[in-house]
């Protein structure tokens, strides 16, 4: 399944980086934006995901963000998670960039992880930046507010229409400027800026690697495309790694 050059390229490799999309997650069961079910799916994600929804009718986009937390809380990381925790263990430098917001990758150990679009087990005052963890706003019903100044609470999500973080988009730029191999692992490949990081890795001289069910826009600047599940594929490669020595 692994080329020779691939393990040789791992073997040696100081720094390695690692984007992951929606696919990493949705084998833990984690729905994706599109795949909610009952009520919701009469909501368009972009109906409420997005600050002026928000501040129109935050009791409605508290309700949606509310459930999903409730689902994702309830789910556990995958295989795949954990080998990546693991092969941290083995690099002067192992950074997991990911688009997902799920907290998955820091539940399973991983960390150096940039979120590009926050986490939702995050959630901030507006007016005065306060951060709140989930088991306080999941406590009590009804609108959460700032207990220092009253404020609105929102979760600590990208949504539609709003800048990544600048701090995180950095660092995981400079991971891919200077990663020796570089995986993009379950992603589209089509949402940008993200779907930028891989290229610019391969521009900068790393070993790209992509692991997906199916090619995506990506595939061809790939120096080696693994078809597959990345909970089936990266327990094998953490295999083949320890292997050494």
């Amino acid at each position: 399944m692994f080329s020779p050059r691939l393990i040789a390229r791992l073997y040696s490799a100081e720094s390695v980086a690692v984007l992951t999309g929606a696919g990493v997650s949705a084998e833990s069961g984690v729905p994706t934006f599109r795949g909610e079910n009952g009520v919701w799916k009469k909501f368009k994600s972009e109906e409420l995901a997005n600050f002026d929804a928000f501040m129109r009718n935050p009791e409605l986009v508290w309700e949606w963000y509310r459930h999903r937390k409730e689902i994702i809380a309830a789910i556990q990381p995958n295989a795949g998670h954990y080998a990546l925790a693991d092969l941290e263990k083995h690099y002067r430098r192992f950074s997991i960039i990911t688009q997902n917001i799920d907290n998955l990758h820091r539940r399973a150990g991983s960390k150096e992880v940039y979120e590009l679009h926050g986490n939702i087990e995050r959630n901030y005052c507006i007016s005065c930046r306060k951060q709140f963890p989930n088991q306080e706003i999941l406590s009590k019903p009804g609108i959460p507010r700032c207990s220092d100044c009253d404020g609105l609470i929102r979760p600590d999500v990208v949504w539609f229409g709003e800048l990544l973080p600048p701090d995180v988009w950095d660092a995981a730029a400079e991971a891919a400027a200077h990663a020796d191999v570089f995986f993009s692992i379950g992603t589209s490949a089509i949402v940008y800026p993200a779907a930028s990081l891989p290229i610019m890795a391969k521009h900068a001289g790393a070993y790209l690697v992509e692991i997906n069910p199916d090619p995506t826009p990506i595939t061809d600047s790939a120096d080696e495309f693994i078809g597959g599940k990345s909970g089936e594929i990266l327990p094998q490669l953490l295999q083949e790694i320890t292997r050494k020595g």
